[in-house]
């Protein structure tokens, strides 16, 4: 069957078509992105301005438009922190089914964690153990650890990279003062949450950081896939700690043509970078393995699993994730 995601982010609405069934792996079919940078879209009160509610509005037709034109069996619909949190997120919400049709589905922080983590161990396998998970989004940072298909203990922080960015590096390039700031901010939140909720983990077998923002940073820091396998390049604290200030005293526009950053991530990878290595530093983690499936694939394959009988439908669950 052919399957759509429409996944409506903090950065961007991203429409995924897959051909899937039960037992196989998903093969993407089609893939496009519209740039929103929802965070520049949020007035002092938090709500989600007119120009950010109309530019959500036009990217999901456009997403829905595509997916006439190609075909599709089914379409799933989600939504993450950005709508989520919003002061008028319920709005937004009934605007965006009133005016295209689509009903998102709004997932939780917690909701985003467990379906990532189902992602990252059907493409690493049973063999990569007690995985610890970093999955750093443009409104919020996942963190997550088990060893099996969903996580043990998980927790959503309000760090992603663009609320990072707005929130303590407003200036293009940073000071050096705001950086200091974020990072202190973020220490103590990571120290928190491993103390609290992490202290009785076992220690993890493999560290495993997906996002596009991760996924840029080891691009940069790793460099390409390796030709052959296709695998993803690690990427190492060490590589992160020497890039940092590099990136630090670049402006927005001259980091989106450095190598894995793109145009909509240019501007907030500076945080990413800084969150992520001192999530790295917290958590005493020297390399991350980077998985190339999150939190799109794990909706995939959650919707499988459904029509082989081994979970429930995805599509009539009112929250997406059970429990």
């Amino acid at each position: 069957m052919r399957l759509g995601v429409i996944d409506v982010g903090s950065n961007t609405v991203h429409l995924l078509v897959v051909d899937a069934h039960p037992g196989a792996s998903p093969v993407p079919y089609h893939s496009q992105r519209s740039v929103l940078r929802l965070m520049r879209y949020l007035d002092a009160d938090g709500a989600i301005v007119e120009e950010g509610a109309q530019r959500i509005v036009e990217a999901i037709r456009e997403s829905v438009e595509t997916v006439r034109e190609i075909g599709v069996d089914d379409l799933i619909a989600t939504a993450t922190s950005a709508i989520r949190e919003a002061a008028n997120g319920e709005e937004v919400l009934a605007r965006i089914t009133r005016e295209t049709g689509v009903t998102l589905r709004v997932l939780s922080g917690e909701d985003e964690a467990r379906i990532t983590m189902l992602a990252v161990r059907r493409w690493l396998g049973w063999s990569a153990g007690e995985i610890l998970l970093f999955d750093i989004g443009g409104g919020s940072f996942e963190i997550a650890q088990g060893a099996d298909e969903y996580p043990d203990v998980q927790v959503s922080l309000p760090l992603g990279a663009g609320r990072s960015t707005i929130n303590y590096l407003p200036e293009d390039p940073p000071t050096r003062e705001a950086v200091s700031r974020l990072r202190a901010h973020a220490r103590a939140e990571f120290t928190r949450v491993r103390d609290e909720v992490f202290a009785d983990r076992p220690r993890p077998k493999r560290v495993v950081g997906t996002s596009k923002t991760i996924r840029s940073l080891a691009r940069l820091v790793g460099g390409p896939a390796d030709p052959v396998t296709g695998d993803l390049a690690q990427l190492h604290y060490v590589g992160l700690r020497e890039w940092e200030p590099t990136l630090r005293d670049m402006p927005g526009s001259v980091r989106e043509y450095l190598p894995g950053i793109t145009p909509e991530r240019g501007y907030q990878i500076m945080a990413g970078a800084v969150v992520l290595r001192t999530a790295m530093k917290v958590f005493e983690v020297d390399t991350l393995t980077i998985s190339p499936w999150a939190l799109r694939e794990g909706i995939v394959l959650r919707y499988i699993d459904a029509l082989d009988g081994r979970g429930a439908d995805p599509v009539r669950e009112e929250r997406l994730v059970a429990g």
